[in-house]
């Protein structure tokens, strides 16, 4: 990521963590009550419901969507949680305007604070990002409380401006899904919620789909275009598998891009992106699309030319 890509991170960062395995869990819901005045405060413990936190953000590319609730009359109500990781949990709210149809459903994604684990071998992505003042980019190397605080806001900060860029791209003549990127409060990033907004049920991953052989073709194709995309705009995801793409209404979505990769400025950039291409092709390839297809090597190089590198 380039400098000016990154928002402000003075933001503060709320909520308590959780430390749970990695699998979605079904949402507790419970009886409306005034939550505190004060968005910072502990939500309410019986409702998880407080003020929306939207005037102190960030916000996302505009013209917002339609269905997002920006009003400052809204409540967030915390659900549960749809999943757990080692740098981050994403939470379940439901953001409302009181006595309104008015609402929507946000996944929001909180990364860990100082004194909890990070990316592993975070160095390599974290090359070709920097601060402006020496003092954070010595903490950030030195990996200091302060420094490893710099750096979960840069997580978030990363993947917030890359969705929003992106989003801004897709809503062209460009094809590639990502959730809308809400709002960016410190560490904590809100998004939107993509699957089904009746039940809360989160759209399944591409790894835990078993599709025939029409729909390896399609979803391959999407995800090849989706690639492109990327890498004109200069970036590698830098992490992408079947776990971080998601299938909504047949379409693939784009997840999980804190790690995101400036191909150009980071000296590792191509073989992050050759790295991605090497695992989702032979995800698809044991699914039956044929190797002369799916061949990570000419892909790859189609990548780089598309990036400008060759």
């Amino acid at each position: 990521m380039r400098d000016h890509d990154l928002p402000a991170l003075e933001r503060r960062s709320r909520g308590k963590r959780r430390f749970d395995d990695d699998e979605p869990q079904f949402l507790k819901r419970g009886r409306p009550t005034e939550p505190p005045a004060d968005p910072d405060a502990e939500p309410d413990p019986d409702t998880g419901e407080h003020w929306s936190s939207w005037d102190d953000a960030v916000h996302g590319p505009q013209p917002y969507p339609d269905w997002l609730v920006t009003e400052l009359a809204a409540k967030d109500t915390e659900l549960g949680v749809l999943k757990t990781g080692k740098e981050a949990d994403v939470h379940l709210v439901r953001r409302a305007v009181p006595d309104t149809d008015r609402s929507c459903l946000l996944a929001v994604k909180r990364y860990r604070d100082a004194q909890h684990r990070l990316f592993h071998r975070d160095a390599g992505y974290l090359e070709g990002r920097r601060v402006r003042r020496s003092r954070e980019n010595r903490a950030m190397a030195g990996r200091t409380a302060f420094g490893r605080q710099m750096i979960a806001g840069q997580w978030a900060a990363a993947e917030f401006a890359a969705l929003a860029r992106l989003w801004e791209i897709g809503a062209g003549h460009d094809r590639i899904a990502v959730p809308y990127p809400v709002q960016l409060r410190g560490t904590e990033l809100m998004l939107e919620f993509v699957g089904d907004v009746e039940s809360g049920l989160a759209a399944p991953r591409l790894a835990q789909l078993r599709p025939g052989p029409a729909e390896v073709r399609d979803l391959w194709a999407q995800l090849v275009e989706a690639l492109r995309v990327l890498a004109r705009a200069g970036y590698a995801h830098g992490d992408l598998s079947p776990y971080n793409l998601l299938v909504h209404s047949g379409r693939l979505v784009v997840i999980d891009l804190p790690q995101v990769v400036d191909v150009v400025a980071n000296p590792q950039g191509p073989d992050f992106l050759a790295r991605d291409v090497r695992v989702v092709s032979a995800w698809f390839v044991a699914r039956g699309l044929p190797v002369e297809q799916a061949d990570p090597l000419a892909l790859t190089g189609e990548l780089l030319r598309e990036a400008g590198i060759r």
